[in-house]
């Protein structure tokens, strides 16, 4: 890495999916973001952002939140400031529970759903949420902070099976092999 690297500084991160069909009850899916002191960066989140909250500091925040699926274009889209995180945050892990009323859900009966990470107008990272079909949660990116304070992206799209309190309490454990 360069020592004129600026790193990842202001990202968002969107979701989209289709509605249900007719009849059947609205699928809700919810981007929940959380953030970990660098020391203990794989143990409790310091703090959860998700639909009607915030981050304390204003740089992780909600734009667009949908119930249902019907907006136009993106219908889930949140947007994390790294470059104005406090230094004693590490990691920022990024995910997509599935609201599990009125009825249980996994990835498989959402429609259309898609995941796009975005810098500006450069795209980061893009998924379909092809590989975690019987999931009902998935980390889809983690922001580490290197050294010199850059953030650095690693992607990935990572199943969970567990209720959206649970979920959001584990998801930033470290992975077993």
């Amino acid at each position: 890495m360069s020592a004129i690297n600026k790193g990842i500084r202001k990202t968002e991160i969107s979701v989209k999916w289709d509605p249900s069909p007719a009849g059947q009850p609205p699928t809700d899916l919810d981007i929940v973001a959380a953030t970990y002191l660098a020391d203990d960066p794989h143990g409790d989140p310091a703090y959860v952002v998700h639909f009607d909250s915030r981050s304390p500091d204003g740089t992780i925040y909600l734009n667009r939140d949908s119930k249902d699926g019907k907006g136009f274009g993106w219908d889930e889209i949140m947007t994390v400031e790294l470059d104005r995180l406090d230094s004693r945050y590490a990691r920022v892990m990024v995910g997509v529970v599935i609201q599990q009323r009125p009825a249980k859900r996994t990835f498989v009966s959402v429609i259309n759903p898609a995941l796009r990470i975005r810098e500006d107008y450069t795209v980061l990272a893009e998924d379909d949420f092809g590989g975690v079909l019987g999931s009902t949660a998935a980390t889809v990116a983690e922001f580490v902070r290197q050294e010199s304070g850059t953030w650095d992206l690693r992607p990935g799209v990572h199943g969970f099976e567990d209720d959206p309190a649970t979920f959001t309490a584990t998801m930033g454990r470290a992975r077993q092999p």
